[in-house]
């Protein structure tokens, strides 16, 4: 089993059009994203405000046993994309419930192999994963709201974890350098062994010692909404490294490219609309696809 642990949000977001109380949060979409490929469980917390309608996705998809009904309002993240759909403005992030929560693994999942901690307060993330009893391979990712307001408690956490996943841009804020080599090379310093780090629609490169594997993103022609393309990657990633048990390179590889596969389905709907109307053999096809693209 895999474990999912971070926010479940209402978002807000403004491309062409103005989204409204749509369902996100970095783990809502990590956690249907990995659910294509292994059995998931969810840890988070929801607001009174969560609609039930929302609430009947996530269970169409995860076990959520983890998941706490606060008092309180839910999460809200407030975004705006410019015209080419590839920088992004945060306009308000109110933690609500979040701020407070104190998350407690369900007996269920302690004994996860596999446990992705997706964006959310970094000191929360290190001492939650302690609480499972043999874990093989743990991943994270980070935000710049975060890196701004607690960047100790974020290396603090990278040190922790098999993985760090992160975009370009957190990876560069963080590290203080615009070179992705040695931003990676950086982060692995604190103690991590893996660094992915996602570039957009450039896809994205894995590091790891003096190895560096790009994986170019699928070529897309139409996207509507970026927002969770990154967390669709992370738990595609993590998603098939659980399905098959294994943290060799060539796997891991392999998940980098399914979580590039995931991300190019999160970009073509808004909301999460992307990955809840997906069949496993429309990723395995377009997998396949991808791969006679990178082939010569």
């Amino acid at each position: 089993m895999l474990t999912v642990f971070g926010s479940v949000a209402l978002d807000t977001i403004r491309t062409t059009k103005v989204i409204r109380n749509a369902l996100g949060g970095a783990a809502t979409y990590a956690a249907i994203s990995a659910s294509y490929f292994a059995d998931t469980g969810l840890i988070a917390v929801v607001g009174h405000d969560f609609p039930t309608r929302y609430q009947s996705i996530l269970e169409k998809f995860v076990d959520t046993k983890g998941v706490v009904h606060a008092h309180g309002r839910t999460f809200r993240y407030d975004g705006s994309y410019d015209k080419t759909l590839s920088i992004r403005t945060t306009n308000k992030t109110e933690l609500n419930v979040l701020k407070d929560f104190n998350p407690i693994v369900p007996e269920q999942y302690r004994k996860s192999e596999f446990v992705y901690l997706a964006n959310n307060d970094p000191k929360q993330n290190t001492k939650i994963l302690k609480e499972f009893d043999r874990v093989k391979f743990s991943m994270c990712d980070t935000i710049e709201f975060w890196i701004s307001t607690k960047k100790s408690d974020v290396i603090k956490m990278m040190g922790s974890v098999d993985s760090v996943v992160i975009n370009d841009e957190e990876a560069k804020l963080l590290t203080k350098t615009h070179n992705l080599i040695k931003a990676a090379k950086k982060i692995m310093e604190w103690g991590t062994k893996y660094v992915i780090i996602k570039k957009g629609e450039h896809g994205s490169l894995l590091f790891y010692d003096d190895i560096v594997f790009p994986s170019p993103a699928f070529s897309m022609e139409n996207i509507v909404d970026p927002t969770g393309a990154g967390d669709s990657f992370a738990g595609g990633m993590i998603g098939y490294l659980s399905s098959k048990n294994s943290t060799k390179m060539t796997t891991i590889k392999e998940a980098a490219v399914y979580g590039n596969i995931m991300g190019s389905f999160a970009v073509e709907k808004y909301g999460v609309y992307g990955i809840t109307r997906l069949r496993k053999r429309r990723i395995k096809t377009r997998f396949d696809k991808y791969r006679k693209m990178v082939h010569f």
